[in-house]
């Protein structure tokens, strides 16, 4: 008799021990999927936000500063990206803003997140330029939409292309 409650008592404590161990694990998945769909949240609220200031910056200039202001916007590029966009200005924008006496005005007027993790996100916004000349001093409207990815790099979400779409 005393046997058969010790083995009862042995039973009743291992199927506690393991309702308890299932209890734990089951709440660390959890807990861990919660910590990582805030994580992913907030990528996404970050590298938009990253996305539409440094995409605003890199397409808006005035002829008379366009030497200092769009070199400032190449701080919020990848080193790679940056590259090739630095080359562009001091080839093109910069010489054809100041010959035509250009001034662009670049806003976001909508945007979504493609795909996002917590390194990574794609990101399309949708622009709108207005642009002045000394032969269109009025100016005109051009819209367009861009497809941009964005690395994190310790804390900064830096744009490393940006593709018409």
């Amino acid at each position: 008799m005393k046997l058969l409650q010790g083995t009862r008592r042995w039973i009743a404590m291992s199927v506690a021990g393991a309702v308890i161990l299932a209890a734990v694990i089951l709440m660390g998945i959890n807990g861990f999927r919660y910590w990582d769909d805030k994580q992913s949240e907030t990528a996404r609220k970050d590298a938009m936000a990253a996305a539409d200031r440094a995409v605003a910056a890199m397409f808006t200039y005035d002829f008379t500063t366009v030497d200092k202001e769009l070199p400032k916007a190449a701080d919020n590029l990848s080193a790679s990206f940056r590259e090739d966009y630095l080359k562009l200005i001091n080839q093109a924008i910069a010489p054809g803003a100041k010959e035509k006496q250009l001034t662009v005005k670049a806003t976001t007027q909508a945007g979504g997140v493609v795909e996002a993790d917590r390194s990574h996100a794609v990101v399309l916004l949708f622009l709108n330029q207005i642009t002045t000349s000394k032969d269109t001093p009025q100016g005109t409207t051009t819209g367009s939409r861009v497809r941009v990815a964005l690395d994190k790099s310790d804390d900064r979400w830096l744009v490393d292309s940006v593709t018409p779409v």
